[in-house]
């Protein structure tokens, strides 16, 4: 996976060391990246206390928000595969005390389950 898949709307997994000098000013000081997904230009983010959402927004992408969670505030999450004539796959994740479900779209293809894996992985720690 690379840049292609990138472009493509495919999830790839990013070197950590790049996403956490990125994450400098976001990140704690006891805090690491220990996985890191781009999904187009947004960025999945499983650091050894959070899950960090990036979307990078407008044109030029320079406005960025950062959606933290703590993994204890993840009550649960579904994974919607792609179908026939679907061509998105979707991970849904719901937090504590909201009703509306964070959601990110994919493409059609295995990625989602690579997230869908780390995600399932650090809720349970």
């Amino acid at each position: 996976m690379g840049i292609l898949d990138g472009l493509m709307g495919n999830v790839s997994e990013v070197d950590t060391t790049a996403v956490e000098k990125e994450l400098e000013l976001v990140i704690t000081e006891h805090e690491q990246v220990e996985k890191a997904y781009k999904l187009i230009r947004d960025l999945i983010v499983f650091t050894n206390t959070r899950l960090i959402l990036i979307d990078k927004q407008g044109v030029t992408g320079k406005k960025v928000e950062y959606h933290s969670i703590p993994y204890k505030s993840i009550t649960h999450f579904s994974v919607e595969t792609a179908g026939s004539f679907d061509l998105d796959a979707e991970l849904k994740i719901w937090i504590s005390s909201t009703t509306n479900p964070v959601s990110k779209q994919f493409k059609k293809d295995k990625s989602i389950y690579d997230v869908q894996k780390a995600l399932a992985t650090y809720i349970a720690k």
